[in-house]
Protein backbone atom coordinates (compact mmCIF):
# COMPACT_ATOMS: atom_id res chain seq x y z
CA UNK A 1 0.00 0.00 0.00
CA UNK A 2 1.26 3.47 -0.88
CA UNK A 3 0.07 6.35 1.32
CA UNK A 4 0.41 10.05 0.48
CA UNK A 5 0.39 12.16 3.64
CA UNK A 6 -0.10 15.93 3.63
CA UNK A 7 0.70 18.11 6.66
CA UNK A 8 3.50 15.99 8.05
CA UNK A 9 4.86 18.85 10.19
CA UNK A 10 1.68 19.34 12.23
CA UNK A 11 0.78 17.60 15.47
CA UNK A 12 -1.42 14.96 13.84
CA UNK A 13 0.77 14.67 10.76
CA UNK A 14 3.84 13.97 12.87
CA UNK A 15 2.09 11.09 14.66
CA UNK A 16 0.66 9.77 11.38
CA UNK A 17 4.16 9.23 10.03
CA UNK A 18 4.60 6.68 12.82
CA UNK A 19 1.17 5.02 12.74
CA UNK A 20 0.93 4.74 8.94
CA UNK A 21 4.42 3.31 8.49
CA UNK A 22 3.21 -0.19 9.41
CA UNK A 23 0.71 -0.17 6.54
CA UNK A 24 3.15 0.39 3.68
CA UNK A 25 5.17 3.10 1.96
CA UNK A 26 4.43 6.60 3.26
CA UNK A 27 5.22 9.68 1.16
CA UNK A 28 4.98 12.49 3.72
CA UNK A 29 4.82 16.07 2.47
CA UNK A 30 5.23 19.43 4.14
CA UNK A 31 3.95 22.89 3.15
CA UNK A 32 7.57 23.90 2.49
CA UNK A 33 8.70 22.39 -0.82
CA UNK A 34 12.32 22.26 0.35
CA UNK A 35 11.34 19.47 2.76
CA UNK A 36 9.67 17.36 0.07
CA UNK A 37 10.93 15.00 -2.62
CA UNK A 38 11.70 17.01 -5.77
CA UNK A 39 8.64 17.98 -7.76
CA UNK A 40 6.06 17.07 -5.10
CA UNK A 41 3.80 19.78 -3.69
CA UNK A 42 2.42 20.03 -0.16
CA UNK A 43 1.44 23.70 -0.42
CA UNK A 44 -2.34 23.93 0.06
CA UNK A 45 -2.49 27.28 -1.71
CA UNK A 46 -1.25 25.57 -4.91
CA UNK A 47 -4.28 23.57 -6.00
CA UNK A 48 -2.82 22.55 -9.35
CA UNK A 49 0.37 21.45 -7.63
CA UNK A 50 -1.62 19.21 -5.29
CA UNK A 51 -3.43 17.59 -8.21
CA UNK A 52 -0.15 17.00 -10.06
CA UNK A 53 1.38 15.47 -6.95
CA UNK A 54 -1.47 12.98 -6.52
CA UNK A 55 -1.26 12.06 -10.20
CA UNK A 56 2.51 11.59 -9.92
CA UNK A 57 2.57 9.52 -6.72
CA UNK A 58 -0.62 7.57 -7.51
CA UNK A 59 -1.20 6.52 -3.90
CA UNK A 60 -3.72 3.97 -2.70
CA UNK A 61 -4.59 6.28 0.20
CA UNK A 62 -4.34 10.06 0.65
CA UNK A 63 -4.32 11.34 4.22
CA UNK A 64 -4.89 15.07 4.67
CA UNK A 65 -3.60 16.34 8.00
CA UNK A 66 -3.03 19.88 6.70
CA UNK A 67 -5.35 22.76 7.64
CA UNK A 68 -5.60 26.45 8.50
CA UNK A 69 -6.14 26.04 12.25
CA UNK A 70 -5.54 29.60 13.50
CA UNK A 71 -9.17 30.11 14.49
CA UNK A 72 -9.01 33.84 15.28
CA UNK A 73 -6.69 34.68 12.40
CA UNK A 74 -9.11 33.02 9.97
CA UNK A 75 -11.64 35.75 10.74
CA UNK A 76 -9.35 38.33 9.12
CA UNK A 77 -8.12 36.14 6.25
CA UNK A 78 -11.21 34.19 5.16
CA UNK A 79 -10.08 33.60 1.58
CA UNK A 80 -6.81 31.99 2.69
CA UNK A 81 -8.69 29.87 5.23
CA UNK A 82 -11.17 28.82 2.53
CA UNK A 83 -8.41 27.93 0.09
CA UNK A 84 -6.60 25.72 2.61
CA UNK A 85 -9.60 24.25 4.42
CA UNK A 86 -12.09 23.86 1.56
CA UNK A 87 -10.65 24.33 -1.93
CA UNK A 88 -7.53 22.22 -1.35
CA UNK A 89 -9.50 19.27 0.10
CA UNK A 90 -11.85 19.59 -2.90
CA UNK A 91 -8.85 19.35 -5.23
CA UNK A 92 -7.63 16.25 -3.37
CA UNK A 93 -11.10 14.71 -3.55
CA UNK A 94 -11.21 15.18 -7.31
CA UNK A 95 -7.70 13.78 -7.70
CA UNK A 96 -8.52 10.81 -5.45
CA UNK A 97 -11.63 10.03 -7.49
CA UNK A 98 -9.66 10.07 -10.72
CA UNK A 99 -7.20 7.41 -9.51
CA UNK A 100 -9.57 5.44 -7.27
CA UNK A 101 -7.72 6.27 -4.03
CA UNK A 102 -9.09 6.53 -0.52
CA UNK A 103 -9.09 10.02 1.01
CA UNK A 104 -8.84 10.49 4.79
CA UNK A 105 -9.65 13.97 6.08
CA UNK A 106 -9.92 15.58 9.52
CA UNK A 107 -12.62 18.03 10.57
CA UNK A 108 -13.77 19.70 13.75
CA UNK A 109 -16.55 20.25 16.28
CA UNK A 110 -16.52 23.87 15.09
CA UNK A 111 -18.93 22.84 12.32
CA UNK A 112 -21.62 22.90 15.05
CA UNK A 113 -22.97 25.94 16.91
CA UNK A 114 -22.06 24.54 20.32
CA UNK A 115 -25.59 24.73 21.72
CA UNK A 116 -27.12 22.34 24.24
CA UNK A 117 -25.35 19.75 26.35
CA UNK A 118 -25.83 16.51 24.40
CA UNK A 119 -22.87 15.06 22.47
CA UNK A 120 -23.16 15.91 18.78
CA UNK A 121 -23.90 13.04 16.38
CA UNK A 122 -22.64 12.85 12.82
CA UNK A 123 -26.09 13.54 11.32
CA UNK A 124 -26.90 16.53 13.53
CA UNK A 125 -27.47 19.87 11.74
CA UNK A 126 -24.33 21.96 11.28
CA UNK A 127 -24.22 25.70 11.93
CA UNK A 128 -20.66 27.07 12.25
CA UNK A 129 -20.04 30.18 14.33
CA UNK A 130 -16.76 31.21 12.67
CA UNK A 131 -14.87 31.38 9.39
CA UNK A 132 -12.75 28.46 10.56
CA UNK A 133 -15.83 26.33 11.25
CA UNK A 134 -17.50 27.33 7.98
CA UNK A 135 -14.45 26.57 5.84
CA UNK A 136 -13.89 23.23 7.59
CA UNK A 137 -17.53 22.34 6.89
CA UNK A 138 -17.05 23.21 3.22
CA UNK A 139 -13.98 20.96 3.19
CA UNK A 140 -15.99 18.08 4.66
CA UNK A 141 -18.68 18.49 2.04
CA UNK A 142 -16.12 18.44 -0.78
CA UNK A 143 -14.35 15.33 0.53
CA UNK A 144 -17.67 13.51 0.94
CA UNK A 145 -18.17 13.70 -2.84
CA UNK A 146 -15.45 11.13 -3.47
CA UNK A 147 -16.79 7.60 -2.86
CA UNK A 148 -13.79 6.28 -0.92
CA UNK A 149 -13.62 8.77 1.94
CA UNK A 150 -13.13 8.75 5.69
CA UNK A 151 -13.80 12.00 7.56
CA UNK A 152 -12.89 12.15 11.24
CA UNK A 153 -14.30 15.06 13.23
CA UNK A 154 -12.35 15.74 16.38
CA UNK A 155 -11.74 18.47 18.98
CA UNK A 156 -9.32 19.81 21.61
CA UNK A 157 -6.33 18.14 19.94
CA UNK A 158 -2.96 18.17 21.68
CA UNK A 159 0.40 16.46 21.26
CA UNK A 160 3.61 16.10 23.22
CA UNK A 161 5.44 17.74 20.33
CA UNK A 162 4.91 21.49 19.98
CA UNK A 163 2.81 23.83 22.09
CA UNK A 164 -0.41 22.83 23.81
CA UNK A 165 -2.81 23.93 26.56
CA UNK A 166 -1.23 21.72 29.23
CA UNK A 167 2.24 23.13 28.57
CA UNK A 168 0.84 26.65 28.76
CA UNK A 169 -0.81 25.89 32.12
CA UNK A 170 2.44 24.43 33.47
CA UNK A 171 4.37 27.49 32.39
CA UNK A 172 1.86 29.93 33.87
CA UNK A 173 1.57 27.93 37.09
CA UNK A 174 5.32 28.15 37.45
CA UNK A 175 5.17 31.94 37.12
CA UNK A 176 1.98 32.95 38.91
CA UNK A 177 0.35 32.31 42.27
CA UNK A 178 -3.14 31.86 40.76
CA UNK A 179 -4.75 31.23 37.37
CA UNK A 180 -8.17 31.95 35.84
CA UNK A 181 -9.50 29.52 33.22
CA UNK A 182 -12.76 29.22 31.25
CA UNK A 183 -15.28 26.81 32.75
CA UNK A 184 -18.28 26.94 30.39
CA UNK A 185 -16.80 25.22 27.32
CA UNK A 186 -17.14 21.43 27.44
CA UNK A 187 -15.16 18.83 25.49
CA UNK A 188 -12.55 16.08 25.71
CA UNK A 189 -8.82 16.65 25.21
CA UNK A 190 -7.80 14.28 22.42
CA UNK A 191 -4.22 13.31 21.65
CA UNK A 192 -2.77 13.41 18.15
CA UNK A 193 -1.37 9.97 18.92
CA UNK A 194 -4.89 8.57 19.43
CA UNK A 195 -6.13 10.14 16.19
CA UNK A 196 -3.18 8.70 14.28
CA UNK A 197 -3.68 5.21 15.69
CA UNK A 198 -7.43 5.24 14.95
CA UNK A 199 -6.66 6.45 11.43
CA UNK A 200 -4.27 3.57 10.74
CA UNK A 201 -6.78 1.06 12.10
CA UNK A 202 -9.60 2.52 9.99
CA UNK A 203 -7.50 2.56 6.81
CA UNK A 204 -6.66 -1.09 7.30
CA UNK A 205 -10.32 -2.02 7.79
CA UNK A 206 -11.72 -0.16 4.79
CA UNK A 207 -9.37 -2.00 2.44
CA UNK A 208 -11.66 -5.04 2.83
CA UNK A 209 -14.84 -3.28 3.99
CA UNK A 210 -15.41 -0.37 1.64
CA UNK A 211 -18.92 0.06 3.02
CA UNK A 212 -17.34 1.64 6.12
CA UNK A 213 -16.62 4.81 4.13
CA UNK A 214 -18.16 7.92 5.66
CA UNK A 215 -18.11 10.51 8.43
CA UNK A 216 -17.19 9.66 12.02
CA UNK A 217 -16.60 11.47 15.31
CA UNK A 218 -13.30 10.67 17.00
CA UNK A 219 -12.39 12.08 20.43
CA UNK A 220 -11.22 10.61 23.72
CA UNK A 221 -13.85 9.37 26.18
CA UNK A 222 -15.20 11.45 29.06
CA UNK A 223 -15.62 15.20 29.23
CA UNK A 224 -14.32 18.24 31.05
CA UNK A 225 -14.00 22.01 30.77
CA UNK A 226 -10.83 24.00 30.17
CA UNK A 227 -10.95 24.78 33.90
CA UNK A 228 -11.21 21.10 34.79
CA UNK A 229 -8.47 20.29 32.29
CA UNK A 230 -6.16 22.86 33.89
CA UNK A 231 -6.85 21.53 37.38
CA UNK A 232 -6.12 17.97 36.29
CA UNK A 233 -2.86 19.03 34.64
CA UNK A 234 -1.67 20.78 37.81
CA UNK A 235 -2.76 17.87 40.03
CA UNK A 236 -0.71 15.48 37.91
CA UNK A 237 2.20 17.92 37.75
CA UNK A 238 2.27 18.16 41.54
CA UNK A 239 2.24 14.36 41.79
CA UNK A 240 5.23 14.26 39.43
CA UNK A 241 7.08 16.73 41.62
CA UNK A 242 7.16 19.55 39.08
CA UNK A 243 7.77 23.04 40.55
CA UNK A 244 4.53 25.04 40.76
CA UNK A 245 3.57 28.34 42.32
CA UNK A 246 -0.12 27.90 41.47
CA UNK A 247 -1.59 24.54 42.48
CA UNK A 248 -4.87 23.03 41.25
CA UNK A 249 -6.89 24.70 44.00
CA UNK A 250 -5.62 28.09 42.83
CA UNK A 251 -7.32 27.81 39.41
CA UNK A 252 -10.40 30.04 39.40
CA UNK A 253 -13.30 29.47 36.98
CA UNK A 254 -14.52 32.17 34.60
CA UNK A 255 -17.02 32.31 31.71
CA UNK A 256 -16.07 32.54 28.04
CA UNK A 257 -17.39 36.11 28.02
CA UNK A 258 -14.41 37.11 30.16
CA UNK A 259 -12.07 36.50 27.23
CA UNK A 260 -13.54 38.07 24.06
CA UNK A 261 -11.95 36.71 20.86
CA UNK A 262 -12.41 37.52 17.14
CA UNK A 263 -13.88 34.06 16.52
CA UNK A 264 -16.73 32.75 18.64
CA UNK A 265 -16.01 29.39 20.31
CA UNK A 266 -18.64 26.65 20.65
CA UNK A 267 -19.57 25.99 24.28
CA UNK A 268 -20.51 22.38 23.63
CA UNK A 269 -17.71 20.46 21.91
CA UNK A 270 -18.93 17.04 23.05
CA UNK A 271 -18.95 14.52 20.18
CA UNK A 272 -20.77 11.17 20.19
CA UNK A 273 -18.26 8.49 19.10
CA UNK A 274 -20.58 5.46 19.24
CA UNK A 275 -20.73 5.16 15.44
CA UNK A 276 -16.94 4.99 15.13
CA UNK A 277 -16.53 2.52 17.98
CA UNK A 278 -19.24 0.21 16.64
CA UNK A 279 -18.07 0.33 13.01
CA UNK A 280 -14.39 -0.31 13.72
CA UNK A 281 -14.57 -2.37 16.92
CA UNK A 282 -12.81 0.22 19.05
CA UNK A 283 -12.87 1.35 22.67
CA UNK A 284 -11.66 4.92 22.96
CA UNK A 285 -9.62 5.67 26.13
CA UNK A 286 -10.55 8.31 28.69
CA UNK A 287 -9.06 11.74 28.03
CA UNK A 288 -7.22 11.67 31.36
CA UNK A 289 -5.19 8.63 30.26
CA UNK A 290 -3.63 10.44 27.32
CA UNK A 291 -2.97 13.63 29.27
CA UNK A 292 -1.24 11.64 32.03
CA UNK A 293 1.04 9.96 29.50
CA UNK A 294 1.83 13.28 27.84
CA UNK A 295 2.73 14.92 31.16
CA UNK A 296 5.01 12.04 32.12
CA UNK A 297 6.73 12.29 28.78
CA UNK A 298 7.30 16.06 28.85
CA UNK A 299 8.40 15.96 32.51
CA UNK A 300 11.00 13.28 31.85
CA UNK A 301 9.88 11.40 34.99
Amino acid sequence: MKILLFGRGGQVGWELQRSLSVLGEVVALDFDASHNPQGLCGDFTDLEGLARTVASVRPDVIVNAAAHTAVDKAQSEPELARTINALAPAALAQAATEIGAWLVHYSTDYVFDGSGAAPWKEADPTDPLSVYGQTKLEGEQAVALTPKHLILRTSWVYATRGGNFAKTMLRLAGERDALTVINDQFGAPTSAELLADVTAHAIRRVQTQAELAGLYHCIAAGETTWHGYAQFVLEQAAALGLPLKATADKVAPTPTSSYPTPAQRPLNSRLDTSKLQAAFGLRLPHWQDGVKRMLIEISGK
